[in-house]
């Protein structure tokens, strides 16, 4: 899934007007991740609580009024006032960034409800041990995204960032009715459950009291890309350190991947009381080192040069801004995977307040990192934003770690 955004991003980065186009994309991108973030611990929250045939249709009608929310919350935002309210006076993005990023936004209307629904059956199929479709699933993802990509700039005249959003919206929305498709033979199994067979299932409440604080994670997670944006859109080359962070973003993010879905593992496998967290540390510790010194090697060598330039197809100039950050940002992909290994303790725990508070605290200090660097050392926005992002994950695996530590010794 994290080929998504290089791939898009070197589409976009070798179209007409690519800066202002690359900012528009990444700044859509974020609203609509923020947007959607509700739906994105539909996962974790399947994951956990689809046990039986009666749970999992309890998990089905929330999986629909979540959806129904979100995409309610992308129409409201596509409303041409509320927008201009909102690029202009709250994010301020420059005249012609917000101008190009209004159709962007309106064709991804339908993105965050599409990952509601896949990820909800995404959960059955990892929860029933069904990991290799979910993995068959994203391949539908990227073949049809990026076909779509092709397609538009072959025949459309359709902007960069348009050319991004729909290719994006598109290669959700057919991974998600893939997913359905494979799910059916593990939602045969829950439907040949007898009810008498069934525990009592989860009310809305008690759904909603394990959900909440998990949603609050990703909902407050997500307000750092937007306002990243309204800082970069305040700080020395604003222009550029808006095109160039999605760039940077993706990249690094293909490196966090692999302890980004190691939560899911943890969930599903910790077992009773955390028994396996030792086996599950320790695959973890792998992942964690390989990650970090792939990402290491390309960071600080010649080569994310020639990575920005001839595979992103940045200019050399915006290649430039790209490295720094870069190189600053090496070390989350370790962090990622031990965030990962923490919250899927905690939440197995059902200490999933104390999840919401680590990104609670992450956030706030991405907050104050990026009002102090800005203002005392005067950075570029890009680099500005790199430091801050390292600062706020660093204080917020520090407080994970006292919490898990205090979890795994109950136990």
């Amino acid at each position: 899934m994290a080929i998504e955004g290089p791939i898009l991003t070197s589409v976009i980065a070798r179209l007409h007007n690519p800066a202002y186009n690359l900012a528009a994309y990444g700044v859509a991108v974020a609203l609509a991740m923020f947007i959607e973030s509700p739906v994105i611990m539909l996962l974790s929250t399947t994951v956990a609580l689809a046990k039986d045939k009666k749970s999992m249709r309890v998990l089905h009608r929330f999986m629909v009024r979540v959806n129904v929310g979100v995409t309610v919350g992308m129409c409201v935002v596509s409303v041409p006032a509320v927008y201009d309210v909102l690029v202009h006076s709250v994010i301020q993005l420059p005249d012609d960034v917000a101008a190009l990023m209004y159709w962007g936004l309106v064709t991804m209307i339908p993105w965050p409800a599409a990952i509601g629904y896949r990820r909800y059956y995404q959960g059955l199929l990892i929860r029933n041990g069904r990991t290799r479709r979910v993995a068959y699933g994203t391949v539908v993802r990227l073949l049809s995204m990026a076909g779509t990509a092709a397609m538009l700039v072959l025949l459309s005249p359709l902007s960069g960032v348009v050319i991004g959003t729909v290719s994006l919206t598109s290669g959700v929305i057919l991974e998600a009715f893939a997913t359905r498709w494979m799910a059916k033979a593990v939602l045969e199994q829950y439907n040949a459950q007898k009810d008498d067979a069934c525990a009592a299932p989860p009310s809305m409440r008690d759904v909603l009291r394990f959900y909440v604080p998990l949603a609050m994670t990703s909902i407050i997670g997500f307000v750092v890309t937007p306002m990243l944006a309204f800082f970069l859109g305040r700080s020395r080359y604003p222009v550029e350190s808006l095109a160039v962070l999605p760039v940077v973003d993706s990249f690094v993010f293909f490196f966090r991947s692999f302890g980004f879905s190691y939560q899911e593992v943890g969930i599903a496998l910790l077992g009773e009381n955390n028994k396996n967290y030792k086996q599950i540390k320790r695959v973890g510790m792998m992942i964690l080192a390989a990650t970090t010194i792939a990402l290491a090697i390309v960071a600080f060598t010649p080569l994310s040069s020639l990575l920005f330039v001839h595979a992103y197809g940045l200019t050399e100039s915006l290649a430039a801004f790209a490295v720094l950050p870069t190189m600053i940002l090496v070390a989350l992909p370790a962090f990622s995977v031990l965030y990962s290994l923490q919250r899927a303790a905690l939440i197995v725990a059902r200490k999933n307040i104390v999840v919401a508070w680590s990104t609670i605290i992450e956030v706030g200090w991405i907050l104050i990192s990026m009002i102090v660097v800005l203002a005392v050392f005067d950075l570029p926005g890009v680099v500005a934003a790199a430091t801050a992002m390292l600062v706020g994950r660093v204080l917020a695996n520090g407080y994970l770690a006292l919490k898990t530590r205090q979890t795994l010794v109950k136990y």
